[in-house]
């Protein structure tokens, strides 16, 4: 049983975001820093990624562990409504996938940063100069 009335439910969720993440903005913030261009949410690829470097023809999207189910501590199932969550789960990951079959399909490389990795800036900056080739 939740513990929290329906409706206090209903405007919490309605207060998560899609875009503008705390992830997405370090994601965006440390890209820029490197000196690497891009646009936001373009509206014409398919999953709108976070992240698109036409230059690379790459996109990023910078998924939440929780939602997107990836395999570490943030992604738990919660204990009501299961069958719910794991309906919503499970068609969370098969968009993901969709969306990078079209997106690959399109001649597009295509990363996923997970929300757990942006908390190391280090690491994530040395695959970001990675992923783009980038000295140090």
């Amino acid at each position: 049983m939740d513990i929290v009335s329906p409706q206090a439910r209903s405007r919490m969720m309605s207060g998560i975001r899609g875009k503008d993440t705390h992830p997405e903005r370090a994601v965006r913030s440390l890209a820029h820093g490197l000196g690497l261009r891009f646009r936001l949410h373009r509206k014409d690829l398919p999953g709108r990624p976070d992240l698109v470097f036409p230059k690379y023809k790459t996109v990023v999207f910078v998924h939440g562990c929780f939602w997107h189910r990836h395999d570490c501590g943030l992604a738990a199932t919660p204990k009501t409504r299961r069958e719910f969550w794991e309906a919503k789960f499970s068609s969370n990951v098969a968009r993901d996938a969709r969306n990078r079959a079209l997106l690959e399909d399109r001649g597009w490389r295509v990363i996923e940063v997970w929300e757990c990795e942006t908390g190391d800036e280090s690491r994530l900056e040395r695959r970001l100069r990675e992923l783009f080739s980038l000295s140090h």
